[in-house]
């Protein structure tokens, strides 16, 4: 189940199915160490997906802002200088 192209919140629903099963105290144990490996892998997965977020926000963040953007702001600002 740990499908590449699975989205993180379709890996941490599967994550959460997995802590419930294992909670139940009904998995034998091939099952529940089989179920652990996934809930593990799975885990890495998201993980790896948040860093990947927080690295594409850190990036934007440190971006300068466009010209089209610091003109609005400018716009949207009280012109106190004369152009002169």
């Amino acid at each position: 189940m740990s499908d590449g192209g699975s989205s993180f919140e379709a890996k941490l629903d599967r994550i959460d199915a997995i802590v419930k099963e294992l909670e139940s105290g009904d998995t034998k144990l091939d099952r529940a160490i089989a179920l652990f490996n996934e809930g593990k892998g799975l885990a890495r997965e998201c993980e790896m997906l948040l860093k990947n977020a927080q690295a594409q926000i850190d990036e934007a963040m440190s971006e300068p802002q466009s010209a089209g953007a610091n003109k609005r702001a400018k716009k949207d600002e009280p012109d106190d200088q004369i152009p002169f």
